[in-house]
């Protein structure tokens, strides 16, 4: 016991060592001491292994070595495994909530090899009737289905007509509910497609009483719009018919009628018109409010509501339909003339919102047929003239070769030149021009204070009956010439005439506005400001016209083609100027070589004109063909001048 404290009374002798501290006197090192490390462990051997426990010494064989797998290696397993067993669970969740999935997934296989190209009809027919198997007694529940619905297409596509019944049965009593779905819509239009006349009349009988809600949706709104152009007249009337009366809707024999107009149906049928007119503005407002005039049924239905309208309504619908909307409308029928209507009753800053709505669009609605007449209607009634130079006429001379050789393309160009002519404006479009909202008509405005449809008195005849209400306040030919002349189209309009003169002469199109453009116009809009690029025009025609016959007989000369000739004959007999022309730079002493064929017509033109100095300049020479039976004398004079 007295040896501890003897212990701790040593201990508290010795010099206590204070970390870090040098020793005085003692250099300073660069290195700092090093701690006492622990010591290293050393192999097993004989030598150091326990007396008590003798252990072998471990061996690795080389054989049975492996690897230690990396965190990395590990991760991507553990990934792996993650997603299959998410994907798994998501297959189970997906059988659980679809009832034919694994029929989906069978059927989809089926799907990726009858929809190849390549394969053959027997291959196709096969699996076709394989999938129709499969799906029997279940198509009403399986056509709502993304993938399903694209595998019933296709077999409905490619199947036998029995089969196709097969389908229309089960579908039949779904047709309504499968006309609203995204994906059953499609498969709907296709059997529409596909259907014979008995089925197309059963299905839009099955329509009664659901055309009206049918249009306000969006994807029903297609349906309707499909089966009303697969129709019939009788049919087409039958589906439009209910939007325009609630007992229209709820008896169907009443809908049977022959009657086209709705004035005529509320005649024979004794419906007021209020009534009428309440019922429809209920259907049509939604539609315009939803944007859903896409749909010539639609466009239909308001061409008849705007007849019966009042002005407080008739107003609000060219409101709505002013701006950017109305390009979606103006490609049916119907559509344009609710565009010209627009155009026609609209307020200028209406017609501002029309014209601004067609930028970047101008050139394909003047390829349009029904398009190009609301060009037409623009270039003849809007006084602003600087806004149409802005929008509609720049747009249009960008692709003024192109529109010049296109049927309806060079309407607006035509319009211009030559205002409401019967020669290249057909009865219809001369009377969609005339059209007009009776509530809105002006009180001055009277059948006999309207413009003839030509104004130059040139056309049939039978034409003039048709006359046109003219919209704006403007002169007609002060508006034509700030379109023409200062905007600066007519100068182009010459040269690109002047670049093309023998395609657009051999054009059937092309020839009638080179033909209008080389006589200056009607009212002579075109002189005196372009008298000389009209001379140019003049040269480069006849320049064309003096070539040598050719020898090989596929290449036709211009003098001899069908529609080059008559329209060089046109221009010989009203434009003498470039008769002079032709007659001293291309015809003189020649007139032997053209005195038969299509060329003929060229020569007998001479002999038709009335211009006594064109008549005086070729009589000479004319007179010797005749005499000797190689050129025969009209026989009346000017009675084939109105033929082409």
């Amino acid at each position: 016991m007295a040896a501890k404290p003897q212990e701790k009374s040593g201990e508290s002798n010795k010099r206590k060592r204070i970390p870090n501290q040098k020793p005085e006197g003692t250099i300073e090192n660069t290195k700092k001491p090093k701690l006492i490390s622990k010591p290293k462990k050393l192999a097993p051997s004989s030598s150091n292994v326990h007396s008590k426990v003798a252990k072998k010494p471990f061996k690795v064989p080389k054989k049975d070595y492996q690897k230690p797998s990396t965190r990395k290696d590990e991760g991507e397993d553990s990934k792996k495994l993650h997603r299959l067993r998410a994907k798994e669970l998501a297959e189970a969740r997906k059988k659980k909530r679809k009832k034919h999935y694994t029929l989906e997934q069978e059927l989809a296989l089926l799907w990726e090899k009858m929809r190849r190209r390549n394969i053959a009809k027997e291959d196709r027919s096969r699996l076709i009737s394989e999938a129709l198997m499969k799906m029997k007694g279940k198509i009403s529940e399986i056509a709502s289905s993304h993938v399903l619905s694209r595998v019933l297409q296709t077999c409905v596509k490619h199947c036998t007509q029995d089969e196709r019944n097969a389908v229309f049965m089960e579908l039949r009593p779904h047709f309504i509910a499968l006309a609203s779905n995204t994906y059953a819509v499609h498969l709907v239009t296709k059997m529409l497609d596909h259907a014979p006349k008995e089925q197309l009349a059963e299905f839009i009988s099955s329509l009664h009483g659901h055309v009206a809600t049918l249009l306000r949706h969006m994807v029903g709104s297609l349906v309707v719009e499909h089966a009303y152009n697969l129709g019939n007249a009788t049919q087409k009337q039958s589906l439009l018919m209910e939007l325009y009366s609630p007992e229209l809707q709820l008896f169907k024999d009443l809908v049977t009628m022959k009657e086209n107009r709705l004035e005529d149906v509320m005649a024979k049928l004794q419906l007021q018109k209020s009534s009428v007119l309440r019922h429809m503005t209920s259907v049509l407002q939604p539609i315009l409010e939803k944007g859903i005039i896409d749909h010539s049924i639609v466009h239909r239905a308001l061409m008849e509501y705007m007849s019966i309208a009042d002005q407080s309504s008739a107003t609000d619908v060219i409101q709505q339909l002013s701006g950017p909307s109305l390009v979606r409308m103006i490609h049916t029928k119907d559509g344009s003339r609710l565009g010209i209507l627009c155009i026609r009753h609209g307020s200028a800053k209406e017609r501002k919102k029309i014209i601004k709505g067609m930028k970047d669009h101008v050139d394909k609605i003047a390829h349009d047929k029904f398009g190009s007449m609301v060009h037409v209607c623009i270039l003849s009634v809007v006084d602003d003239t600087k806004l149409v130079s802005k929008v509609i006429i720049r747009e249009l001379e960008g692709k003024l070769t192109e529109l010049l050789l296109d049927q309806n393309g060079r309407r607006p160009f035509l319009q211009l030149l030559h205002p409401n002519c019967s020669r290249y404006l057909s009865p219809d479009d001369l009377t969609s021009l005339s059209l007009s909202i009776p509530s809105l008509r002006n009180k001055g405005e009277s059948e006999g204070e309207a413009a003839e449809v030509d104004s130059t008195g040139e056309g049939d005849p039978s034409d003039t009956s048709i006359q046109l209400h003219e919209g704006g306040k403007k002169d007609s030919f002060k508006r034509r010439q700030e379109l023409l002349i200062n905007s600066g189209l007519a100068e182009k309009l010459v040269d690109a005439c002047c670049e093309n003169a023998e395609s657009l002469l051999r054009s059937k199109y092309g020839k009638e506005v080179i033909y209008e453009v080389a006589t200056g116009g009607a009212d002579g809009i075109l002189h005196p400001s372009l008298d000389e690029k009209l001379s140019e025009l003049h040269e480069a025609i006849v320049s064309i016209a003096a070539q040598p016959k050719s020898d090989v007989p596929e290449e036709e000369h211009i003098l001899e083609h069908f529609h080059s000739s008559r329209a060089i004959r046109k221009l010989v007999l009203d434009c003498p100027a470039f008769a002079s022309t032709l007659w001293e730079k291309a015809l003189k002493g020649k007139c032997e070589v053209w005195a038969k064929g299509h060329s003929s017509k060229i020569i007998n033109a001479f002999l038709e004109t009335s211009n006594s100095d064109v008549k005086e300049l070729a009589k000479e020479e004319l007179q010797s063909l005749i005499e000797r039976g190689d050129l025969a004398l009209p026989v009346v004079e000017g009675a084939s001048a109105g033929k082409e």
